[in-house]
């Protein structure tokens, strides 16, 4: 019996990336990226889909950004379209790793508004990081990222306030407009994050505790108090 399809060394490797260990997928994961082989581009990708471990998961990437991004990029691209949350999310994470702003085009509204909370942060930290340097898109990305305000728990809206502080200026007149939402929640984030933008180093709780207080006071009293916060920022 010919056996040279199980004992060759991409075989044993690939049954790897699913044994039941946690740290054997890890250092089959290691040996992909130390090793570059286009031949374990599908395997890799495959694995990302369904790895329930964040330290393998994010070596499963890094293995990825060791190949052609000719070869990665195009069958990264098509795990974005995938039913799976976690295929989803790992595509946008593999994005970010490789950096080529070709995939800027591919971060679509659809991920941006992802139902999922994981993938939707993965997606705005991905846009903010390839997004095009124009005004104009920046403009549109920060509106877009501002419509989800209010979205989550601290978690997820402390990765939404990041992004947008990370994209810095643009988010400026969309934050102000949001600022005086109907939806107190969607007010308080917005002026958490106007707060996180004068000053990046005050914590997010506090950030938020005073974004309430303010949206608490009415627009009139608030605008006055916020200018004095701003002040001490």
């Amino acid at each position: 019996m010919d056996t040279t399809d199980e004992t060759r060394p991409g075989t044993r490797l690939v049954d790897a990336l699913s044994a039941a260990s946690p740290s054997v997928r890890l250092r089959a994961a290691l040996a992909a990226g130390s090793s570059p082989d286009p031949a374990l581009l599908e395997p890799l990708v495959q694995r990302c889909a369904v790895e329930p471990d964040f330290f393998v998961r994010d070596m499963l990437s890094w293995a990825l950004t060791r190949l052609p991004p000719g070869v990665t990029l195009p069958r990264v691209r098509r795990e974005l379209g995938s039913l799976r949350a976690r295929a989803r999310g790992q595509a946008l994470h593999t994005l970010s790793k490789i950096g080529n702003g070709r995939a800027w085009a591919w971060i679509t509204a659809d991920l941006l508004r992802d139902p999922d909370d994981e993938v939707a942060r993965t997606a705005w930290r991905v846009a903010v990081a390839l997004v095009p340097e124009d005004e104009a898109t920046r403009a549109r990305l920060a509106d877009e990222l501002v419509g989800q305000l209010g979205r989550g728990g601290p978690g997820v809206q402390l990765g939404l306030s990041r992004a947008l502080v990370d994209l810095g200026e643009p988010v400026r007149p969309a934050l102000e407009e949001a600022a005086v939402a109907p939806d107190p929640a969607v007010a308080a984030h917005a002026r958490a994050t106007a707060l996180l933008l004068r000053n990046p180093e005050i914590a997010f709780d506090a950030a938020v505790d005073e974004a309430k207080r303010l949206v608490a006071l009415g627009p009139e009293r608030a605008a006055a108090a916020a200018d004095g916060a701003g002040a001490r920022c």
